[in-house]
C-alpha cells in the first residue's frame, strides 16, 4: 500500500497523484513553450502592413526567411550579417537556437 494514504483509497489517491504529476509535467512544458515564444518575440516580429506579414526581424524589414535561405545556400552567419547591417548576432542566435529546439522537440516525440 502506498505510505501516504488508506489502503481502501489507494488505487483511487494514486490515479490521481499520477493525474496530477502528468499536469504537471504538460504545465511545465507548455511553460516553457510560451517563455520561449516571449523571448523569439523579442527578436522578432510580423505585422500586416510589414513585408506583407512575413516573420521579420525586430526593427528591421529583413525575413526570418532571408536568414534560412542564405544559409541554405553556403552563407555563414557572419556574411549574412554583413549583408543585413540591420540584423544582429543575437538576433540570428535566438533564431537558431530556437530552431534547434524545436527540432529536438520533435525528435523526441
Amino acid at each position: 500500500p502506498c505510505a501516504f494514504h488508506k489502503p481502501n483509497s489507494y488505487k483511487h489517491s494514486c490515479l490521481n497523484l499520477a493525474k496530477l504529476l502528468l499536469y504537471r509535467k504538460n504545465f511545465i512544458r507548455y511553460k516553457r513553450h510560451v517563455m520561449q515564444n516571449a523571448d523569439l518575440l523579442e527578436v522578432i516580429e510580423r505585422h500586416p502592413t510589414k513585408v506583407s506579414g512575413a516573420w521579420v526581424f525586430r526593427g528591421t524589414r529583413v525575413p526570418v526567411a532571408a536568414l534560412f535561405e542564405n544559409l541554405k545556400d553556403g552563407a555563414s552567419v557572419d556574411q549574412f550579417l554583413e549583408w543585413f547591417p540591420g540584423v544582429t548576432r543575437t538576433q540570428v542566435e535566438a533564431i537558431l537556437d530556437r530552431a534547434l529546439v524545436s527540432l529536438t522537440q520533435m525528435a523526441q516525440a
